[in-house]
């Protein structure tokens, strides 16, 4: 992960609360429908980074399929195309869990350890398209 990568004209992840909820836009892999689901993110230098708590998801299917999608903000009021990808490296893994731990409390409340997040949470680092 690059710090501040994420620049669009006229804003900045710097822009963004550190950690919120937004919804992304992805392909359905088998229907090709447009489906939205609001999601966690988190910043970590300067990247935007969707998580949540360990487990399989059907969003997280769709964009392995179809990484490009949208991501829709609140505030700013933004939709950004953007392409997404699995972090997959451990110990930016680790670092993405321990900044989610520390901005949003209630994660680190929940029954799965350290250890459990970093190999089995989902977790997908958002590109601007250019």
């Amino acid at each position: 992960m690059e710090p501040g990568w994420f620049t669009v004209p006229g804003m900045s992840a710097a822009q963004l609360p550190p950690t919120g909820t937004c919804e992304l836009t992805t392909v359905g892999r088998r229907s090709g429908a447009p489906r939205r689901v609001e999601l966690w993110y988190v910043l970590v230098d300067g990247e935007i980074v969707l998580t949540g708590t360990p487990g399989p998801r059907h969003w997280l299917a769709n964009l392995r399929e179809h990484p490009a999608v949208v991501l829709h903000l609140r505030d700013p009021d933004r939709d950004l195309p953007v392409t997404a990808k699995d972090v997959t490296d451990e110990a930016a893994r680790r670092k993405v869990t321990q900044e989610a731990w520390r901005l949003q409390p209630w994660y680190a409340e929940q029954p799965y350890t350290l250890a459990d997040w970093v190999a089995h949470s989902p977790m997908v680092a958002l590109t601007p398209c250019t």
